[in-house]
């Protein structure tokens, strides 16, 4: 009896049944690309592995023993798990049942995660998700625990162990409220960094953003009167003071009615947004799809 797996070589099973099957050492040795002598050394193997001859010579070949027939199906069984296992996976999204855990923050869930939702219903619709708000310290340790499987973030916030993907680029935009002091489309830096500021800080409640490095490499300094950690709780303030802010081009697609956007006295450079993942699931197939489909949808952005 077999008490140990490790004794067990694959290809000697592989062998073993392609013997059941041809019943002829020298068919055998043909279909398996081998010399007749390889699975002479193969079978006399496989007779000390199952403590059984196995095989019976005969005049036109070998017969099996009732010991090797008693083995046959789950011989079989084993070399089409084994084969499932190692085989490609095969996907089929309208009926596939997984469930995805996104990390992602508010801005980007409204712009391309709400949008993808119909689509992901459509096309899957046992697919259940989970978006949750992005975790910045703990990204990479997340991913590698599975907690969460996939991030859609900005390249600044991502470990170089991960893999990425670019979804789009965005631009930011300079807006004020529609009742704003500033009534012209083009504003001065004198006029610009007289009045206050406001910017969102996610996780760490900063009062300086990437419009404060291009001001502070010309000497230059803004009054950032609050930090919020949402977009969205930004949009809101805005309209209650004469506030300014730079905010995602694509964040405003529903505020145009409470917001104008104005000239600011300097150039702000955009950002990448990207999917970040761990190594560990760069080949599920169903991961695969979610990351595919997800970057089709920020192409129609």
């Amino acid at each position: 009896m077999i008490s140990d797996i490790r004794k067990i070589d694959l290809n000697l099973l592989v062998a073993f049944k392609v013997l059941l099957d041809e019943r002829n050492v020298s068919r055998a040795a043909q279909r398996l690309a081998l010399t007749q002598p390889t699975v002479s050394g193969m079978l006399a193997r496989l007779r000390i592995l199952f403590d059984d001859p196995l095989f019976v010579r005969t005049q036109h070949g070998v017969i099996p023993t009732h010991r090797a027939e008693s083995l046959a199906p789950a011989l079989n069984q084993l070399l089409r798990d084994a084969g499932n296992l190692i085989a490609p996976e095969e996907l089929d999204p309208a009926t596939m049942e997984v469930d995805f855990r996104i990390s992602v923050n508010d801005y980007m869930q409204s712009t391309l995660v709400v949008p993808f939702l119909s689509a992901l219903r459509r096309e899957a619709p046992k697919v259940r998700l989970a978006v949750r708000h992005l975790e910045i310290e703990a990204l990479t340790p997340m991913l590698a625990r599975g907690e969460i499987d996939l991030a859609i973030t900005i390249p600044e916030f991502v470990a170089p162990a991960l893999k990425t993907e670019l979804l789009y680029r965005e631009e930011y935009v300079c807006v004020v409220r529609k009742s704003h002091m500033i009534r012209s489309q083009s504003v001065s830096m004198k006029r610009f960094l007289s009045f206050d500021h406001v910017l969102v800080s996610p996780t760490s409640a900063h009062f300086t953003g990437p419009a404060d490095d291009v001001l502070a490499a010309r000497g230059l300094a803004r009054r950032v009167a609050l930090s919020v950690p949402s977009f969205f709780v930004l949009l809101e303030a805005l309209q209650t003071d004469d506030l300014i802010a730079f905010v995602p081009k694509r964040l405003l697609a529903g505020c145009r009615q409470s917001l104008r956007i104005i000239r600011p006295p300097f150039n702000l450079p955009g950002f990448d947004v990207i999917a970040a993942w761990h190594p560990r699931s760069d080949d599920y197939a169903s991961h695969r799809w979610l990351r595919n489909r997800l970057a089709t949808q920020s192409r129609a952005l």
